[in-house]
């Protein structure tokens, strides 16, 4: 058990949380998972051993934006990697993305080999 791959997918749509978790846990992932910034942040301080984020820009309330300044404020989660996530991939997002603290951006619809390749630098 110690050695278990753990990623938090915090999206809003419940549909994009269930395919990416159903192909991460096919790759030996386990995922967990939040609707909106508040609870991903909780999970980041509640849970043990998450190796990566995968977090949704576009969110209702707090965006991604403004998550990955809260999670870059708390020393407590401030290492752990954070992929962003977006389906508004506009020119600019991934440098604005980077600039507001994720360590990575991968644009929807998610090219799960890239993304495999992300999370391979993580865990």
């Amino acid at each position: 058990m110690g050695n278990e791959k753990k990623v938090l997918i915090i999206d809003d749509d419940a549909r994009n949380i269930f395919a990416l978790s159903a192909v991460l846990k096919s790759k030996g992932f386990v995922c967990i998972s939040a609707l909106d910034a508040q609870e991903g942040i909780g999970l980041m301080q509640r849970e043990r051993g998450i190796c990566a984020v995968l977090l949704d820009i576009m969110m209702p309330g707090m965006d991604g934006y403004e998550m990955l300044a809260v999670i870059r404020s708390l020393p407590a989660i401030a290492n752990i990697p954070v992929i962003a996530v977006t389906a508004q991939a506009m020119l600019g997002d991934r440098e604005k993305a980077i600039e507001a603290g994720a360590d990575a951006y991968i644009s929807k619809p998610v090219d799960i080999d890239i993304l495999l390749k992300l999370l391979a630098a993580y865990t």
